[in-house]
């Protein structure tokens, strides 16, 4: 990506984040970045093009960090803490991404659509990961989409976190109580 084209990334990220989709105009865009609107559309037809790219990318970064860390294990439970410690870096690291993901999957726009498809892509990559857990006897037995939904949706939750306590979160603290909450109970087999 050149440099114009991830200014304009960025950018509309901030804004996109900041004050929603439809509030954010490409001329705040361009004004931002300072660049005129021909250079926009040289590199984006549209904000919904800008908008799907975000995410797109944003998506790819995620799943190409967790494949990549993932491949390198064997057990079921290490995949998944894997997966936790990522999403959760990722969802500190990248606030304004995640904000406009999470925000956008309701609602029947073709935006809302994509997110929505996005984020359940996503979480069937965790489900795969919990019937892999559950058929070798890692992961104690339940519904895998509804696991692998919580997981999602607990570690999203950090954002909620981040929010209340006002400040960075420890990554590493933060992870320790999901370990602890979450997989330890995963792993209690009856």
């Amino acid at each position: 990506m050149n440099k114009t084209k991830r200014k304009i990334f960025e950018a509309s990220m901030k804004l996109f984040a900041k004050k929603g989709y439809d509030a954010t105009s490409i001329e705040e865009i361009t004004a931002t970045v300072g660049v005129a609107k021909g250079t926009l559309y040289y590199h984006f037809s549209s904000k919904e093009e800008i908008f799907n790219f975000l995410v797109e990318e944003g998506m790819k970064l995620l799943k190409n960090s967790i494949d990549i860390k993932i491949s390198k294990l064997n057990k079921a439970m290490d995949k998944l803490r894997a997966v936790i410690l990522i999403q959760i870096k990722i969802i500190t690291k990248y606030e304004d991404f995640m904000t406009i993901v999470l925000s956008q999957i309701w609602g029947n726009e073709a935006r809302n659509i994509m997110c929505k498809q996005k984020v359940i892509e996503y979480i069937k990559t965790i489900e795969i990961l919990v019937e892999e857990g559950m058929k070798k006897g890692e992961i104690m037995k339940g519904d895998p989409e509804v696991i692998a939904s919580g997981i999602f949706g607990l570690t999203c939750a950090s954002l909620v976190y981040k929010m209340k306590i006002k400040e960075e979160i420890d990554i590493s603290k933060l992870y320790k109580e999901f370990d602890h909450s979450i997989l330890k109970g995963l792993t209690h087999i009856k």
